[in-house]
Formats: C-alpha cells, structure tokens, sequence
C-alpha cells in the first residue's frame, strides 16, 4: 500500500486502487461497515452542513471567518501505520486508510474539512507512452531520485506522441459494485473521474527535457521550448476534448480537494447549460502553477510558460493558480485568467505584497511553512507568528482568506502536531 502521494491526491488514489484485486473478504468487509457507520454518524451532524454553507460562501467572494485546511499527505502514514489497520486484503487496507483518515480529520484534526456521507469510486485507467519516457533511478517511495530526460536533442520532438488516457471500463465496474456491496445502506458510493492534479505542464517539460537543460534551453533554444510547450498544450487540450466526449469528466464542486485551493464547494459550478449528466470543463474548477520555473523572470514566464497555459484556463468555469512558488514577481501576469478565483501565497511569497492585490477580489489560499510542524515539538511561537502576520495583512485588506498545511512529508513521528497546528490556526484567527 505504498504510494508517493500518501494516497492523499485523487490524481494517483484511483491509480493505486486500480492496481488491486476487486474483492473484499467477508471479514474485512465487517471492519469498513463498521468504521462507515461512525462517518455516517458524523457526516449527519448539523455541523457538517454549517461547514459546507461556510465554503459555499467562502468560494463566492463573501466574509467569512478564514478557513482552515490541514492535509498531512505523506505523513499519514505516522498517524495511521500499517500496524493499525485490521483488513487483510489490499484493496480492503487501501478502503481501511481511506476510511480512518476521514476520521482521524473528523475527530482530532477538526479543521473545516465536510465529512460527506459519500465513498468515492475513482474511474480506472492506464496511460500510453509519449514515445519518449523518463528513466528514473532511484525509489520514488521512499527517498530522493533523480532521472535521466529522454528528449536529448530537439530535433527528435517528431518521435513525441501525445499521451493518451486509455480507461478501463470493466475494472471500474467490478471495483463500483463491489463498493456498493460493502457499504450498502450506509455511504452513497460514487463514481468519479479524476484523471490530473495539475495542467501546468512544467513537470512534464522538466521529465522530458532536464531541469538545468530547460533552463538553458530558455536562451540557447528557444524554438525548441516554444515547440514542446505546444505539444504540451495540444496534448492536454486533446485530452480535455476525449474526456468530454466520452462522459468521464466529474464536477469538483463539492467536497473535493482542487489544486492548492482548498476544496470546490461553489454555487457558480456548473457551467450555465449543464444538462445534469454530462460534465464538460467549463462547469469545473481548473488549476495550474509552475513550480519548475520559479527562477525564470517574468518576461520569460509570460512568454514561455503562461502562454501556453492560458488556452487550457480558459476552459475552465473558475481557476485557482499557484503552489509552492511565489506569485508576487508574476501577479501581474497571472491576473490575466479569466475567472481566476483562488491565488496560490506560498511561504516564499510576501503575504502583505500579496494581500494588498488580491484585496476581496479573490481568495488567498496561504499555504504555511510544512517544516515547523515536520519535527518531535513543535515551536508554537514560530507557528504563531506565521499564522498572525497572514490573518494580519488578510484583514488589512479585507481578503478572503484560507489557511493551509500541506506538503508534508513527516510529521516529525508526533501526529499531535497536525491537531496541535489546526487549534493554534483557529485561536490566532479568533483574535483578529
């Protein structure tokens, strides 16, 4: 059950899911019921639907209280070990995780996650090659790697193929029907397609060309980058095309986690014209950012990145932008999606910079530095004053503001760090 991501991104759950054998020993099924009715339980308080309403007024620009997210990601697995959970089946242990998180969020983490009375079934699928792949070396799972670009020269970007998503139809069904056995009468089970995390393709450039050789690449061949950021763009564009033709988009307007946004509660989404079954992107929540890229200047993000970005924001019904890297030298680019609604402010930006241009026009998404937490013990004061100067400069600007702990890859082995920085979250919010 080891997965890079923490199988906390919905991008790769549906990957490593579609892995396993669809079946759920009798005995093992008796443990997801069991945990399936405390989330019911809590998911049926009157409190979840106050949170929900909070996020659905959040994601349309009014005042709220700030929101507070905290995803600890790959530290889970400190918080929930292989030692504790009690199926034996791989598909039932993945289920068994998926279902003790949502507990371990609902009961100690208390942040203002919606626990739904949902189980979601993610589509299965497999991807095609581009004709040319990265070989990595190293373990992926459980430490640095590095790897060896393909695309050596730019003359061979003819050998490049787009990427296609091939789905798996019948493993999806038989993974569906065994879900709906198992928590029959207790979770709605639905099916969804989650088939990106980010469309902002400078992973991919990276993979294919090099990280020091893009960078390079920028003044020694430019041609070259503009040409495979094309197949880039085109690529994803075709792929947004196959998804919408054959009915495997899903709305993300709900409780799903949308980029470094935080979660898609929205009244906006869907799209005018949505006829209640066919999901196209413009009745979805889009998201890019270019962490690869945050040495590059303005000028030759515009050029070489953001231009080739735009075409696929521009599907969207609302955007979010950003992740790790600071926004504040590039806003003046960024500012240009439509219906940008969410603005990535990561610990190397300047949060009062930020503030004052994204005043109550959009939401600071302010994602906290995941090192002071990713230690034994914790220094509270340092917590503190991060979280203040944030709710700080928020108020002076009236900004609508959310609060995020992600990125995490240890908790420093104290889960209580998690729980301990959602409290402080909340206390230092209060004061303002």
């Amino acid at each position: 059950m080891v997965d890079a991501n923490g199988l906390s991104w919905s991008s790769s759950y549906g990957v490593v899911v579609g892995k396993q054998e669809a079946s759920i020993a009798k005995e093992d099924a008796a443990v997801l019921r069991s945990l399936a009715r405390r989330i019911a339980e809590i998911a049926a308080d009157d409190a979840q639907a106050r949170i929900r309403q909070l996020w659905l007024d959040h994601n349309s620009l009014l005042s709220t209280r700030p929101l507070v997210f905290c995803d600890p990601e790959r530290a889970w697995y400190e918080i929930i070990p292989p030692k504790r959970l009690l199926c034996g089946g791989s598909l039932a242990r993945i289920w068994e995780f998926k279902l003790r998180k949502e507990l371990f969020w609902a009961e100690r983490i208390r942040d203002d996650r919606v626990i739904e009375k949902v189980f979601r079934v993610h589509q299965v699928y497999a991807e095609s090659d581009r004709g040319l792949a990265a070989t990595i070396v190293g373990d992926r799972d459980r430490g640095a790697i590095r790897w060896d670009a393909p695309l050596h020269d730019y003359a061979a970007l003819p050998r490049l193929k787009a990427r296609k998503l091939l789905p798996d139809p019948g493993k999806t069904s038989v993974l569906l029907t065994c879900a709906q056995e198992v928590f029959q009468g207790i979770l709605e089970v639905r099916l969804e397609g989650a088939w990106w995390w980010s469309l902002g393709m400078t992973n991919d450039l990276i993979l294919l060309r090099g990280f020091e050789q893009a960078l390079y690449d920028l003044h020694d061949y430019p041609k070259g980058f503009h040409a495979l950021m094309a197949f880039l763009r085109d690529e994803n564009l075709e792929m947004l095309d196959f998804l919408e033709r054959q009915g495997l988009l899903s709305l993300n307007n709900g409780g799903d986690f949308i980029g470094t946004g935080g979660y898609g509660w929205s009244r906006e989404l869907p799209g005018p014209g949505f006829d209640g079954t066919h999901v196209r992107a413009r009745d979805m929540w889009g998201f890019c950012e270019s962490q690869e890229t945050v040495g590059v200047s303005p000028e030759q993000f515009a050029e070489f990145v953001f231009a080739y970005q735009l075409p696929i924001l521009e599907r969207f019904g609302l955007n979010i932008y950003g992740c790790c890297e600071p926004l504040d030298s590039r806003w003046e680019i960024v500012r240009r999606i439509p219906r940008l609604r969410k603005v990535t402010v990561s610990p190397w930006s300047d949060v009062h910079f930020m503030a004052e241009r994204l005043g109550n026009r959009y939401i600071l998404c302010k994602k906290v530095n995941p090192a002071r937490v990713s230690v034994p013990h914790v220094d509270e004061e340092a917590l503190r004053a991060e979280l203040r100067e944030t709710f700080q400069a928020a108020a002076r600007n009236d900004c609508r503001t959310q609060v995020l702990l992600r990125d995490l890859v240890s908790l420093g082995g104290n889960p209580e760090n998690a729980v301990r920085w959602t409290a402080i979250a909340r206390e230092e919010s209060d004061r303002i």
